[in-house]
């Protein structure tokens, strides 16, 4: 790992006792953090409410979790049950002068942000980035979106939501279980009682918290990053050893599914969100190289001519689609006297 930050963020999630020295700032945060929950669970900070739905899809803590994969996932099976889903991102990494910004396919990742890029090349519904949530979401439904997701928006508690959705890593759970800075938690685990679900990403190493459900991320296609042809997991396209970058959340996880898929790498990890300039893929003994989608949309015309991306997909538990839908039948049952999203469930939905 490089930097200052991954090499905190890897003591937060072993349990390094040097963090404990930092315990006095993390009072200090979990004061900030109620105050400001307080003010909008009081009233005295309004939150915007869309007339339709609106999910988000959060993390409890920091470091790669899986949540973008998710949201692909809850594009893809909201589409097929009638809804128009909308994508809303904080564009982490984007520089962009004008917002709320839609992204198109002429977008750069360096002006929406790579997780933006990469969920509207996956998925072709309107993504946009604002970091005005509630400016962001009007955007949206001006797009005619009948259902909103929010990536990344678990504290952004100025949009109203309907569902909330917290996404674990399953290898590394909540780490030493502190917020931050002694600890890699953005809030405590007590905020846990209040979300709707808990998807953990991967086999836990921990005990989950009760009724969470699980996750996998599945390997579907290699494409190639020039020209976007996509291939078959078998046999392998191109020749082993690889060079294998990663600029994401856990670049292990990556390393980990290539070494399932028999695909002997070099491993070269970057800090998630890496703006790569050209040299770090720059290699002298013509193996290939390949790397996650994410990294894909910073890659394109900086990366060698032998360059693959590994495309994966979210497989949620069964159980996970059933409860969605039940929730969303709910919302649907609301009286729409009192509660303004009953008109926008699609009409399939209603009896």
């Amino acid at each position: 790992m490089r930097g200052v930050g991954e090499r905190w963020l890897a003591a937060a999630y072993t349990g390094s006792s040097w963090l404990g020295l930092l315990r006095p700032l993390e009072g200090l945060y979990r004061v900030a953090v109620a105050r400001r929950s307080a003010a909008y669970a009081e009233g005295r900070r309004e939150a915007w409410r869309a007339p339709v739905p609106v999910i988000v899809v959060g993390n409890l803590t920091l470091g790669g979790t899986g949540k973008s994969p998710l949201v692909a996932w809850l594009v893809r099976h909201l589409a097929a049950e009638g809804w128009r889903p909308g994508i809303l991102s904080r564009g982490y990494g984007g520089k962009h002068g004008a917002y709320p910004l839609l992204v198109d396919d002429q977008t750069p990742a360096a002006q929406c942000g790579d997780e933006p890029r990469m969920l509207a090349d996956q998925t072709g519904v309107s993504v946009v980035v604002d970091p005005d949530r509630p400016r962001g979401a009007r955007r949206l439904l001006a797009e005619g979106c009948d259902i909103l997701i929010s990536d990344d928006g678990l504290q952004h508690l100025a949009l109203a939501r309907d569902l909330e959705l917290v996404v674990v890593d399953g290898a590394r759970g909540f780490g030493n279980g502190r917020c931050l800075p002694a600890g890699p938690l953005r809030e405590p685990l007590s905020r846990l009682e209040g979300v709707d679900a808990v998807v953990v990403n991967g086999e836990p190493r921990f005990v989950p918290p009760s009724g969470a459900f699980t996750m996998r991320l599945a390997p579907i296609a290699w494409r190639r990053l020039d020209s976007g042809e996509r291939l078959p997991l078998a046999p392998l396209p191109f020749s082993v050893p690889v060079h294998a970058v990663a600029g994401i959340g856990r670049p292990a996880r990556f390393f980990e599914t290539l070494e399932v898929l028999g695909v002997e790498a070099l491993p070269h990890p970057f800090g998630d969100h890496h703006a790569y300039r050209g040299e770090e893929l720059a290699f002298d003994d013509g193996r290939p190289l390949v790397m996650t989608a994410k990294d894909a949309v910073k890659c394109r015309g900086l990366a060698p001519a032998d360059s693959w991306v590994l495309e994966v997909e979210a497989a949620p538990e069964t159980g996970f689609s059933v409860w969605l839908d039940e929730r969303l039948t709910r919302l649907a049952e609301l009286d729409p006297e009192t509660n303004s999203r009953a008109g926008a469930v699609p009409a399939r939905h209603q009896e």
